[in-house]
């Protein structure tokens, strides 16, 4: 592993994280965040041990830190934004810890850090890459052929998407959200006007949007790459009222935050909860039953870092699905209306501002939609 050094003092950056994490190679983690923040939201991995110590009880020395740190692991500081996990691992360097880093740009880093996953090849010679939002559990997608690239549910760091896209020799032709989202903040419409592209939003969830966007329906296939590799919307309402997934290159389901790999889209964030049930039972019950069970599924969350699959992958054959994911078992119907209505988890950090930001009705700064952003996304019924 390449650590970046100033003095005796290492960072780790949230790249370098991250591909400790899809590894699943050991690390120790001091987050010396307050409790409440902490058992809200942490850095999670199936190699990961972590503890919890505030910043102000070590003030005034880290034995009670030394105490609980194993001296044969390697040992990483967190903090929210980077200034108290550095003094706590100078502290414990100059205590005698040797193999102790602190994460660059703390929880913030780790909450925007973008890892591109390809997904697999096209039938015409593209790719289909799938970018990993592991700080948050947000997954954004991009179909790359004939130097065109189309992104599916934009994450608000556009910066990185156009980077890969230019890499890749590819011109930003389309972008597209399932739905209007709640947990985090749509870069679809930023990128579609830094690069020239069409936005796309299904028209169900756009009554109250103040800006123009092009109408995603059934029908309305979206090509990439000239008239080869296709988009094909597939109306699937049930997390909210326009929620649109995708057929790409007949091989590949995007259900947005309809369907997940451990669970299924919870319908309340709109406060609809009681009128869209039957609408997400008769997507999820029928509408993808009709769908071919060879189908690999890519939704735009994951909930647990034990979804992540293979280098990083979240996806699952949609018959795996059916077999195996609890939201997709449920026989009765009033069982089913009560697992989604009822004991949900937590809603996501700020989701009524995130949705008017998203609408175009409020524009926040840049560091307000990063406090917007903190924390999980919360988008599955089983995410608690």
């Amino acid at each position: 592993m390449m650590n970046i050094t100033t003095g005796q003092l290492s960072r780790m950056t949230a790249k370098e994280l991250t591909r400790i994490v899809l590894a699943k190679e050991a690390l120790f983690i001091l987050d010396v965040r307050n409790e409440s923040d902490f058992n809200d939201w942490r850095i999670e991995g199936e190699s990961i041990e972590i503890i919890n110590i505030p910043y102000f009880e070590l003030l005034d020395g880290v034995d009670a830190a030394l105490e609980r740190i194993p001296d044969d692991k390697k040992v990483l500081v967190v903090c929210a934004k980077e200034g108290s996990s550095k003094f706590i691992a100078e502290q414990l360097v100059e205590a005698g810890r040797t193999n102790v880093r602190y994460l660059e740009g703390g929880m913030k880093s780790w909450n925007e850090h973008l890892e591109p996953v390809k997904i697999g090849d096209l039938m015409d010679g593209g790719s289909l890459y799938q970018f990993v939002r592991i700080g948050k559990g947000c997954l954004s997608y991009m179909v790359v052929s004939g130097g065109e690239a189309a992104v599916i549910d934009t994450l608000r760091m556009t910066d990185v998407l156009e980077r890969f896209a230019n890499e890749q020799g590819a011109v930003i032709k389309h972008t597209l959200d399932t739905h209007l989202h709640a947990d985090h903040i749509s870069g679809g419409r930023k990128l579609a006007e830094k690069t020239g592209a069409t936005y796309w939003l299904p028209p169900k969830d756009a009554g109250e949007v103040t800006f123009s966007y092009e109408k995603l329906e059934e029908g309305r296939n979206i090509t990439v790459g000239g008239t080869k590799i296709g988009i094909q919307p597939l109306y699937s309402p049930g997390h909210t009222l326009g929620s649109t997934s995708f057929i790409v290159d007949e091989r590949y389901l995007l259900t947005g935050d309809i369907l997940f790999i451990d669970s299924i889209g919870r319908p309340d964030l709109a406060g609809k909860a009681e009128d869209w049930v039957s609408d997400l039972r008769n997507t999820l019950y029928n509408q993808y039953k009709e769908l071919s069970g060879d189908l690999f599924v890519l939704p735009a969350h994951f909930g647990k870092v034990t979804e992540l699959g293979e280098g990083g992958r979240v996806m699952a054959r949609l018959s795996d699905l059916y077999r195996n994911n609890p939201g997709l078992n449920i026989r009765e119907e009033e069982t089913f209306r009560r697992t989604v209505t009822e004991n949900l988890p937590s809603q996501p950090n700020a989701y009524q501002q995130i949705r008017q930001t998203n609408m175009g009705k409020i524009t926040p700064s840049e560091d307000e939609q990063r406090e917007m952003e903190i924390g999980p996304n919360r988008c599955a019924v089983h995410d608690k």
